[in-house]
């Protein structure tokens, strides 16, 4: 009879799940924990997007720089670049930095009062407030006023916002932003430049105030900055533009605040209002958003998000 080799019953009484550890080295095991893993592949992730929604953040109001110069442009010196000198090369422009045609067709048509489709274009306001008591004003301009509020009214109560009166907490101004055209003035300070072919900046207060200007300025690049009743904002832009041979850089109609803005302190509430903001912006028919917020105790680079979507 041959002899059979028996498995002593003791080791039969090793747990299975013990037996199958004492195979696998250490080293080995622990590359089946995942959750270090997961989490550096979260948190990069979580980078990716919060990098690309800064990017896109930055070219949607890049474009929206972009279609309000060329709808300036259209509106004062008509709609054929080949001739008007100054759309044509906010055409360029646009062009070299990625604009799609449709957007730079929408723009020029906006300028002569029509959408694209060549529909009359009618203004309408959307009046907001959301926490911590900012108030929003969204200009509007749309071939159907009944589709645009109803499409922003959704937005807005989905980004936390209310539809409620605000326009009271602001009052209607125009601005006109004017440079020197002398390329070598290569700081464009307005009082270095007589002699060059412009006025320095007295000659420039002195005219703009007899043209209509209420107010005459310079901004932190040296630039004319007029302020102006609504109806004469285009005006004044054009006389002077072409009285001092200055190059409008903007001529604006704006909702400035009448009181002291609010102070935004809770980074949660930045994002909101930089959500609601961003979203509002890419909306094709918005012209311009404005809030009488301010920045607290918050990162300066969380309140960039802010800042880039504004008009003011």
């Amino acid at each position: 009879m041959s002899s059979l080799f028996v498995i002593p019953l003791a080791s039969a009484r090793i747990p299975l799940s013990k037996a199958i550890r004492s195979t696998i080295c250490a080293q080995c095991r622990r590359s089946f924990t995942a959750n270090a893993i997961l989490s550096s592949g979260h948190s990069k992730w979580s980078k990716i997007k919060h990098q690309k929604a800064a990017t896109d953040q930055k070219k949607t109001a890049q474009r929206g720089s972009f279609a309000k110069m060329m709808t300036m442009y259209s509106k004062m010196y008509g709609p054929d670049p080949n001739l008007n000198s100054q759309l044509a090369s906010a055409i360029a422009t646009a062009k070299k930095a990625g604009m799609p045609k449709a957007g730079i067709d929408m723009a020029i048509a906006r300028g002569q009062g029509k959408s694209e489709s060549g529909a009359s274009l009618e203004t309408a306001t959307l009046e907001v407030m959301l926490a911590p008591s900012v108030a929003m004003v969204i200009d509007i301009e749309t071939d159907n006023k009944v589709r645009s509020l109803s499409d922003l009214r959704y937005l807005v109560k989905k980004h936390g916002g209310t539809v409620t009166p605000t326009a009271f907490l602001f009052t209607r101004q125009g601005r006109v932003v004017l440079s020197h055209k002398d390329n070598n003035n290569n700081n464009n300070d307005p009082d270095d430049a007589k002699g060059n072919g412009t006025a320095d900046f007295d000659e420039v207060m002195m005219q703009a105030l007899e043209a209509g200007a209420e107010d005459v300025d310079k901004d932190d690049d040296g630039n004319v900055v007029l302020w102006t009743q609504p109806s004469m904002t285009h005006q004044v832009a054009q006389d002077l533009a072409k009285t001092l041979d200055l190059n409008i850089m903007s001529s604006d109609i704006l909702w400035s605040c009448t009181s002291d803005k609010v102070t935004v302190d809770s980074a949660e509430e930045v994002d909101t209002l930089a959500n609601l903001l961003s979203v509002v912006q890419e909306y094709p028919d918005v012209q311009a958003v404005y809030v009488n917020a301010e920045r607290g105790n918050v990162s300066e680079e969380a309140w960039s998000a802010v800042e880039e979507a504004l008009d003011s």
